[in-house]
């Protein structure tokens, strides 16, 4: 009895599918509250990122002297500038999301005017200088107007591991200050501090 050379090939394409269907995992998509509190690696993450930055301004606006001495001079709200917050950690953290909930933090306080970063401003001056030439001269925005900010608030974000065996410690220690702009004083200095445990066995803290 003569074989039929194409039934192998035709046994192996019809198994084919089968075999990667098989070996493949299937993937699972869930939406949740961007509110919601997820760690997963036990790394830096966004709520780390709101907490930590509402809890800084909330301590630099309450109950502090600095805010209630530029009232008392001024007669008006500081307006302030969030400068360059840095990384010190070994984690890859983009802090922009951090300065961005500092700024959010300030604006939703009402107790500060929040001065546009450089880049931003350097955004806005090309559109006023497009004004100049193509908007209607009511509607022109002058040269000259920008307000200039009283104090920067700078700053470092730091880390301190620890591990044992299955059980390792996260700890972040975020470090600002804010700085008069016009004599380089700080008049204001807080941090703010997350741990975590993070176990891969029965460890519970």
């Amino acid at each position: 009895m003569r074989r039929n050379p194409y039934l192998g090939l035709v046994l192996v394409a019809g198994l084919v599918p089968w075999l990667l269907a098989g070996c493949s995992s299937s993937k699972v998509v869930t939406r949740t509250d961007p509110e919601e509190q997820i760690d997963l690696s036990g790394n830096w993450n966004d709520s780390d990122s709101r907490q930590m930055a509402g809890a800084l301004v909330d301590d630099m606006l309450n109950g502090t002297a600095w805010l209630e001495t530029h009232l008392e001079r001024a007669g008006s709200r500081p307006a302030v500038i969030v400068g360059e917050i840095k990384n010190r950690t070994n984690e890859h953290i983009p802090m922009k999301t951090l300065v961005a909930d500092l700024e959010k933090s300030f604006i939703n306080s009402g107790r500060v005017k929040l001065v546009a970063s450089a880049e931003e401003r350097e955004g806005v001056r090309e559109e006023r200088a497009d004004q100049q030439q193509f908007s209607s001269p009511e509607s022109m925005k002058r040269w000259g107007r920008e307000l200039g900010a009283d104090y920067m608030l700078l700053g470092e974000l730091n880390t301190i591991p620890d591990r044992e065996g299955d059980v390792s410690l996260k700890y972040y220690q975020l470090d600002c200050y804010l700085v008069n702009l016009e004599d380089n004083t700080k008049v204001w200095v807080g941090d703010d501090r997350i741990k975590k445990v993070v176990s891969r066995g029965k460890y519970k803290p």
